[in-house]
C-alpha cells in the first residue's frame, strides 16, 4: 500500500524549498475541495507573494516624475557637505575628475552598480530624458509608481483565471482582527497586487486593533506612506516603530526616507545610532559607506567598507569599491588583490575581467592584460559592456604608444638606469616605458580601430568620441576631430575633457569665441583644472587686446 504525504505538508515542503509554483498549485487543489481552509489560503498567499517579492530596502530608483516634480525640497542652496543632489558639495580628499571619471551629478563612479550610481539627479527635463537610469538599459525610468504597476500586471499571470483574491469584495475590517491572516494578506496586497491604498487601509485598521502597540504594522504603514510619496508621515511611523522595537530593517527604511528628503547627515546619524544598538551590523555599515561615497567623501567611504570586510570578508560590494578606490589612487597592485579575491569567491563576469585587465596593465603584468580582456569579451552580456571593453583596449594601446614615443629621450638622459631595469620598483615609469618598447604593445592604429568598435556597439560612448577626436587630430583631420569633440561634449556635458579639447582646438584655428565658451564649460565641469585656467587666461588677454 502506497503511503502518500499530506497535501498541505507537501505544499509547505515546496514552500520551504522555494518551489513556489508547485506550492501554489497544491494549495489551489486543497482550496477547491475545502474553500474555507485558512492554512492553505494563507500558504498560497505567501507563495504568490514570494514569486514577485522585491526587497524594499535595496531597490530604490527615482523616475523622471519623482525627480522633476519633487516638491519636498527644503533648501534650494544647500551648505557644503549637506546635500546628495548638488555636485561638489563635499571635499573628501578623493581623486579629481582628471583621475577618476564622474557621473552626470558630479559623483565619482562607484565600484559596484546600485540604483542611482550611474548618474544623479539631472538639472533639466532634457537632461533627465537623455540620462540612462539603470546599468542595463538606456531608457530612463519614467516613474517609480508606473514601475510597480507594471510589476503588478505581470504578477497576474500566476493565475490565468484572474486574481486569487478579489480585493473589492474583501472585508478588510474583519481580516484586520485576525493577526495570523492579516499579515500574509497585507504582503499579498502590497507586493503582489501593488494596491497601496487597500494595503494602507488594512495596515491602519490592524494597527488600531493592536492598540497602536504593534511595531510591525507601523513599519508597514511607513512603507505604504513612502510608496505614496508621503515621506514625513512615513518618518513618523518608522520613528514610532523604533520606540516600540529596535529592528535593523526599520533603521534602513527610515534612512531611506532621509536620503529621499536629501538629508544625508541625518541619515548618517541614524545609522550610527543603529550601530549603538547593533554593533558591527553589516547593512548599517554599508549604508554609511554608501552615503559617504555619494557625497564624494571617498576616504571615509573606504574606511567604512574596510569595517564591513572585518565583519563579512565575502561582501562583494565592499571588496569591489575598495578595489576601485585603490585603482584610482594609483595603487593597481593592491586593487588587483581585491579583484582576484572576487574571482576566488566565484564572481565570473565581464566587468571583473575588464577590471583585472586594467589592473594588470598598470601593475606591469602585461602577460595577463590581453588575456583578461579576451575573457571579458567572451563574457559580455550587452553591447554597452562590449563597447566599454573595446574602449579600454584602445586606451591601453594609446598609453603604450605614448610611452614608446617618449622612450628615446629618456634613454639619452638616463642611459645608466637600464643596467638594472628589472630591479626597479613597479611604479617606476622608466621600467614601464622600457618594458612596453621591448614588447611592442603600443599601436595607434589598434587604438583607432578599438575606439571605432566601441562606437559601433554603443553610439553614445562619449569617451570613445573624445579619444577618437584626439587620434584624428594627430592625422591632421581637423574638421573630423572637431565634429567628434562636439558630439562627445553634447553626449556628456559633465565631462571636462571634450570641452577642454574643443576649446584648445578652436583656439588653435582662431575661433576664439567658441574656444572661450568651451573653456567655460570645462571650468564648470572641473574648476580645479589648471590647463583650463591657463587657457582662459590666454583668451582673456586676446580679448583685452582686441
Amino acid at each position: 500500500m502506497e503511503v502518500t504525504m499530506d497535501p498541505l505538508f507537501l505544499a509547505w515542503s515546496y514552500f520551504r524549498r522555494r518551489k513556489f509554483q508547485q506550492c501554489s498549485d497544491i494549495c489551489t487543489k486543497i482550496l477547491e475541495d475545502s474553500p474555507y481552509d485558512q492554512a492553505a489560503w494563507s500558504l498560497k498567499t505567501r507563495a504568490l507573494t514570494e514569486m514577485v517579492y522585491i526587497d524594499e530596502i535595496e531597490v530604490d530608483q527615482e523616475g523622471i516624475a519623482e525627480m522633476m516634480l519633487d516638491e519636498s525640497s527644503i533648501a534650494q542652496v544647500a551648505r557644503p557637505g549637506t546635500s546628495l543632489r548638488l555636485p561638489g558639495t563635499s571635499h573628501g580628499g578623493g581623486p579629481t575628475p582628471a583621475v577618476r571619471p564622474m557621473t552626470q551629478s558630479g559623483r565619482p563612479i562607484t565600484g559596484f552598480v546600485r540604483p542611482s550610481t550611474q548618474s544623479g539627479r539631472p538639472g533639466t527635463m532634457e537632461q533627465a530624458i537623455k540620462t540612462p537610469r539603470t546599468a542595463s538599459t538606456a531608457r530612463p525610468v519614467t516613474s517609480a509608481s508606473g514601475r510597480f504597476v507594471r510589476l503588478g500586471t505581470a504578477s497576474m499571470l500566476t493565475n490565468p483565471d484572474g486574481p486569487f483574491i478579489n480585493l473589492s469584495r474583501l472585508n478588510l475590517a474583519k481580516y484586520s482582527q485576525k493577526p495570523n491572516l492579516s499579515k500574509t494578506l497585507f504582503e499579498y496586497i502590497f507586493h503582489h497586487e501593488n494596491d497601496v491604498k487597500n494595503a494602507l487601509d488594512l495596515a491602519a485598521q490592524a494597527t488600531e486593533h493592536a492598540q497602536f502597540k504593534d511595531w510591525w504594522w507601523k513599519v508597514q504603514l511607513g512603507k505604504c506612506y513612502y510608496r505614496l510619496g508621503l515621506y514625513r508621515e512615513a518618518e513618523k511611523q518608522f520613528r514610532s516603530a523604533l520606540n516600540h522595537q529596535e529592528v535593523v530593517d526599520t533603521y534602513l527604511y527610515l534612512a531611506k526616507v532621509y536620503q529621499r528628503l536629501d538629508q544625508p547627515i541625518t541619515a548618517l546619524n541614524l545609522f550610527k545610532q543603529g550601530l549603538d544598538h547593533f554593533p558591527g551590523e553589516v547593512t548599517l555599515l554599508t549604508g554609511i559607506a554608501r552615503i559617504h561615497e555619494e557625497m564624494n567623501n571617498i576616504t571615509s567611504a573606504t574606511e567604512y567598507y574596510k569595517d564591513v570586510l572585518k565583519q563579512d570578508n565575502t561582501h562583494v560590494e565592499a571588496i569591489a569599491c575598495i578595489g576601485s578606490n585603490h585603482f584610482y589612487t594609483d595603487q593597481p597592485e593592491i586593487a588587483l588583490r581585491f579583484y582576484r579575491r572576487l574571482l576566488q569567491m566565484g564572481v565570473y563576469n565581464c566587468q571583473l575581467y575588464n577590471n583585472l585587465g586594467l589592473c594588470c596593465f598598470y601593475a606591469q603584468q602585461y602577460d595577463m592584460t590581453l588575456s583578461s580582456f579576451e575573457r571579458a569579451l567572451a563574457l559580455v552580456a550587452s553591447d554597452e559592456e562590449q563597447a566599454d571593453v573595446w574602449y579600454n583596449i584602445g586606451h591601453v594601446a594609446v598609453v603604450s604608444c605614448l610611452f614608446q614615443k617618449t622612450l628615446p629621450k629618456i634613454i639619452k638622459i638616463n642611459k645608466s638606469i637600464y643596467n638594472h631595469t628589472f630591479s626597479l620598483s613597479a611604479s617606476n615609469k622608466y621600467t614601464l616605458a622600457f618594458s612596453l618598447c621591448l614588447q611592442g604593445i603600443g599601436d595607434l592604429m589598434l587604438a583607432y580601430q578599438c575606439f571605432k568598435l566601441a562606437l559601433a556597439f554603443n553610439n553614445d560612448h562619449a569617451e570613445a568620441y573624445n579619444n577618437l577626436a584626439v587620434l584624428e587630430l594627430r592625422k591632421g583631420r581637423i574638421e573630423q576631430s572637431k565634429a567628434f569633440l562636439q558630439t562627445a561634449a553634447s553626449l556628456a556635458p559633465h565631462m571636462y575633457e571634450p570641452h577642454f579639447n574643443l576649446s584648445t582646438l578652436s583656439e588653435k584655428i582662431g575661433d576664439l569665441q567658441n574656444s572661450y565658451t568651451a573653456a567655460k564649460k570645462s571650468e564648470d565641469a572641473f574648476p580645479e583644472h589648471v590647463d583650463t585656467q591657463q587657457l582662459l587666461k590666454q583668451l582673456r588677454q586676446h580679448f583685452a587686446v582686441l
